[in-house]
């Protein structure tokens, strides 16, 4: 699976775009915006757009969402249904923060703990990781050796839960019960910002370290 990482938004949330080599299909990640930026990346590969995985509920990374799905007829997976609140209160929250208008939308399909999602022929092992949302969803390649983990984790930090319905005990509990027991090879693609892996995160990340 091939993937490419695209900032988008004034705050650089990371869209990535995934692509099955086989097939040629796509998804979109967490497209928050900047939707010209988008397609023109899916033309420029040469790839076929099939669905639109949501991570969490939060307007950087889903206020492209409705636009994308009305134009291309695209079905929207994920994120668990605790995160619908946030969904349905995404006209009022770009109200709040100066984000440029975004309608809310019901997804397509909602996720839990332990679900598959397909890309082409690509299968992604579904991870429920609350903490930052409380429907907040990891997306794991164990082919590739690969997480798609939104707002979850970063290099060096952690998400914050200072939101409505964040925990930061259930956080720390996500990523050490759920992500570490992947094994410390996982590269991982955060929500902002550069990549890394849990195994670099475990010996010197500052919140989730292994001491």
């Amino acid at each position: 699976m091939r993937y490419t990482i695209i900032p988008v938004t004034s705050y650089q949330q990371n869209c990535t775009l995934l692509v099955c080599e086989q097939t040629h299909k796509a998804a979109l990640v967490d497209p928050g915006g900047d939707l010209d930026v988008l397609l023109e990346e899916v033309e420029k590969q040469k790839v076929e757009l099939e669905s639109i995985l949501l991570t969490h509920g939060h307007m950087d990374h889903i206020g492209g969402v409705a636009e994308l799905s009305t134009q291309l007829n695209l079905p929207i997976i994920g994120p668990h249904q605790d995160d619908d609140f946030w969904i349905q209160s995404l006209p009022e929250q770009c109200r709040m923060f100066g984000f440029p208008r975004c309608e809310s939308f019901t997804p397509s399909r909602w996720l839990i703990d332990g679900d598959s999602v397909k890309v082409g022929n690509e299968n992604l092992q579904v991870i429920h990781c609350p903490g930052h949302t409380p429907g907040h969803v990891v997306y794991f390649s164990a082919t590739d050796r690969l997480t798609i983990v939104g707002d979850v984790l970063f290099k060096g930090s952690i998400g914050r839960t200072d939101f409505p319905r964040g925990d930061y005990q259930t956080l720390i509990d996500s990523i050490q019960l759920k992500l570490w027991p992947l094994g410390g090879d996982i590269a991982f693609i955060p929500g902002h910002g550069p990549m890394s892996t849990f195994g670099e995160e475990m010996r010197s990340n500052p919140f989730v370290g292994m001491r």
